[in-house]
């Protein structure tokens, strides 16, 4: 049945976050996040959210640059326009358009979500998802010393998480990742993401990681390289995972044949939605590679889509899926993610769309800017 999109309406809200969460290549305390409400002509309507931070420092897109991106250029794309189906909208809003893939991420997932909301299924099966619960790992910021960070890592383990991210940094790396081994043993599933803080300079240096155990080094080098990531992963026994790297299908098909890395964390907001998202762990099944999902700090509604991807099948790797405790005091959905005692989030295929609702008092009080874009 054909959709035409009425009405999108976008907030800016500022959302705090429990503590500082640092990254190599900055910090980050109140989250600024973009919010969608979406809404077709038949009364129908859900919300997205676009992941783009403050700052360029992961990507070069921003809050600013998303908001502007989609009142100017692609809200227009979509709306009054009939869909007669979710995947029609990646190549509407991609036609003519270089970059801005969070905000085309943001309009995408959302027409993925209201044709769910229209067809009353849950947006995982939407996608195909045939998962029921999906193991849940944890990222940790770089903490201001080796111990601090074993402890944090303990009470992550204690806590269930099947798999622990520690994120790392020139001076802040092998050590700590060493004082962790060493206190809490050879079965904790570790990893280390690195957000492009190293350059090959760096080789001898990221080959003592080996001795770790790591399930993977995610993100060593720049942010677009492949041909050097391909030459570090042939020093290093360690599998490599690309994140900022992978920005579509296409990258994910030079990865794989270069050899740059063994492993893909795909965010569906960094390759610009569900589309190129689920082709890329499609790719990837089909070339014997394991995929997991990463986060960007997102609220509970972006969480909703992370986990309806996660339940494709080859998202074997646990994925960056914490419970809305991890991160905020409050949320800005009911009911709250939560995780069960045996480390895993439920995928809501019971409830149409993204599975949760939104708290409107809470995003009302929360935001700082609205604008309303109509057919």
């Amino acid at each position: 049945m054909t959709m035409s999109i009425a009405r999108i309406t976008l907030r800016e809200i500022h959302l705090p976050l429990k503590e500082t969460f640092r990254i190599s290549s900055g910090a980050t305390s109140v989250r600024h996040i973009l919010l969608l409400e979406m809404s077709d002509v038949d009364g129908h309507s859900t919300w997205a959210e676009c992941t783009a931070a403050e700052r360029p420092n992961y990507s070069p897109e921003t809050i600013g640059t998303a908001w502007l991106a989609i009142t100017e250029w692609l809200a227009p794309r979509v709306l009054g326009h009939g869909l007669e189906g979710p995947e029609e909208a990646y190549p509407a809003l991609r036609s003519g358009v270089r970059g801005h893939n969070m905000a085309i991420a943001a309009v995408e997932m959302g027409v993925w979500a209201l044709f769910a909301e229209r067809e009353a299924i849950s947006l995982a099966e939407s996608l195909g998802g045939t998962r029921e619960v999906i193991a849940t790992g944890i990222s940790l910021g770089i903490e201001p010393d080796p111990l601090a960070l074993v402890e944090r890592v303990r009470g992550a383990v204690a806590d269930g998480y099947k798999k622990i991210k520690c994120k790392i940094e020139p001076g802040a790396d092998v050590d700590y990742i060493a004082a962790v081994r060493s206190a809490l043993g050879a079965d904790v599933p570790l990893m280390a993401d690195a957000n492009s803080a190293y350059t090959m300079d760096d080789v001898e240096h990221l080959k003592r990681l080996d001795e770790l155990g790591l399930i993977m080094i995610e993100q060593p080098l720049a942010n677009d390289d492949l041909v050097r990531h391909a030459q570090l992963q042939k020093h290093l026994r360690t599998p490599i995972c690309l994140d900022e790297s992978i920005t579509g299908l296409e990258k994910a098909e030079d990865m794989l044949n270069l050899g740059s890395g063994k492993i893909i964390n795909i965010k569906p907001a960094r390759v610009a939605g569900f589309a190129q998202a689920v082709a890329i762990h499609d790719l990837c099944a089909a070339r014997g590679v394991p995929v997991w999902c990463g986060g960007m700090l997102e609220s509970g509604i972006g969480r909703a889509y992370n986990v309806a991807l996660a339940s494709l099948p080859n998202f074997t790797i646990p994925g960056d899926l914490s419970p809305s405790a991890r991160y905020w005091e409050r949320d800005i959905v009911t009911p709250e993610w939560t995780m069960d005692e045996e480390g895993r989030v439920t995928v809501p295929r019971d409830r149409p769309g993204i599975g949760i609702a939104v708290d409107l008092d809470r995003v009302d009080d929360l935001t700082v800017r609205s604008h309303t874009v109509t057919s």
